[in-house]
């Protein structure tokens, strides 16, 4: 008897367990294939602006064709269209040693080189000057090459030139770049030189202010980028700066303070990807190399050459695509999903994470961002509507009306 309620009972569990099991609705789990096709359509539907590609210092030194695809570099028209690319700012480098010496000189002919791959190219390539320009370029299928200067040297003590970039389409400068300038601190020099802006610096901010220009503090120091939050009338931008959290006592990343404060303004934070930015490991490294160079190594040299291309074939100092990834989700962490961006960098790092080398990849990183929960909102944010949030405040806060 025992035996037989035993078996009687196991087969009314067995019973009610298909029972329960048909009642239960069936639940098709999304192929990893659907999440690679979803993010390559997402990428080439929505506008992806990114911002900072150093394409014209790129094609000052190896002068090549990137209205094809080619095989130096990280940028050209084919790899762009093909990672859903429709606005990389063009990055107008202007080296540290250019300071009082040709940088405004140096600025007209990187500026010029870029109206030019338009005037070649007007099937695949405008400029741009708006977040209007931007949409209208992209109706019609075109890649905008809006630009910004990296490094404001060009200004050289005049006020006057902020209003001649303007008018040459600059919508922002970064501040300075790999040492103190006559302007503010550099993050990498660690002088601290004028303890962030200098006073013709508060000046600029000002005058950046009334044109309706974007600030742009990446590279800058802490201190900088304080005074700048603190007097700045319009939201500010770093264009390309990760977060410190990752990459402890580098203070070219931010700090989760400075994150806040300048989310708390309404600006943005645009992620970059290069692999002493986004780890520890990678960060301590390639720093090592960098440093000897920031100290009058040549770059060239065999020796250094080669640590360079000893760094780049260790994967774990390289870095992958969910770094990046985890530098997104720390910023909408602490600062909201409203003021984060993407600024890779490209052309102007060596060193990338495997998955993101050039700016065909772009998808790859959307697709990590729709596993991790992302809606198409979110990423549509990411790619291009915090940043146009931005641009189009700074105009407004300038008294001029965005275009429509």
């Amino acid at each position: 008897m025992r035996n037989l309620v035993l078996v009687m009972g196991c087969f009314l569990a067995v019973s009610c367990m298909q029972e329960k099991k048909q009642e239960t609705p069936v639940i098709v789990m999304e192929k990893p294939m659907d999440l690679k096709e979803e993010a390559l359509k997402i990428s080439h539907e929505v506008i992806l602006v990114d911002g900072h590609v150093d394409l014209p210092y790129r094609l000052r030194s190896k002068p090549e064709d990137v209205s094809v695809q080619t095989t130096g570099g990280h940028f050209d028209y084919v790899r762009a269209k093909e990672g859903g690319l429709d606005a990389p700012f063009m990055s107008i480098y202007i080296p540290a040693e250019r300071e009082m010496n040709g940088a405004m000189a140096l600025a007209n002919q990187l500026i010029a080189s870029v109206e030019k791959l338009v005037a070649d190219h007007p099937d695949k390539f405008a400029l741009a000057f708006t977040p209007s320009d931007i949409q209208n370029n992209f109706s019609k299928g075109l890649i905008s090459l809006p630009m910004g200067v990296e490094n404001g040297a060009p200004v050289e003590g005049k006020l006057e030139n902020l209003d001649i970039l303007y008018n040459k389409g600059i919508r922002y400068i970064t501040l300075t770049h790999s040492k103190d300038n006559h302007i503010c601190d550099s993050s990498y020099d660690q002088k601290y030189t004028q303890g962030g802006l200098s006073p013709f610096g508060y000046k600029v901010v000002e005058r950046m202010n009334e044109l309706g220009m974007m600030i742009d503090v990446a590279h800058v120091t802490d201190s900088t980028i304080a005074q700048v939050l603190r007097i700045s009338k319009a939201p500010v931008i770093a264009s390309h700066s990760s977060c410190r959290h990752f990459t402890p006592g580098f203070e070219r990343n931010l700090s989760d303070e400075l994150i806040k404060g300048i989310a708390e303004r309404n600006g943005i934070v645009m992620i970059n990807f290069g692999s002493a930015f986004i780890t520890a490991n990678g960060n301590r490294e390639l720093n090592k190399v960098f440093s000897m160079i920031n100290n009058g190594a040549d770059e060239n040299d065999p020796v250094i050459k080669s640590k360079i291309d000893s760094l780049r074939n260790q994967p774990e100092l390289m870095g992958n695509i969910a770094l990046v990834a985890d530098h997104i989700d720390y910023v909408v962490k602490i600062a909201g999903i409203d003021h984060v961006g993407l600024g890779s960098d490209f052309d102007g790092v060596d060193h990338l994470p495997v998955g993101l080398e050039d700016v065909s990849k772009y998808p790859n990183l959307i697709q990590e961002l729709l596993v991790r929960g992302y809606t198409r909102e979110d990423i549509e944010k990411i790619c291009s509507g915090n940043l146009f949030r931005v641009w189009n405040e700074v105009i407004t806060s300038a008294g001029k009306k965005p275009a429509s």
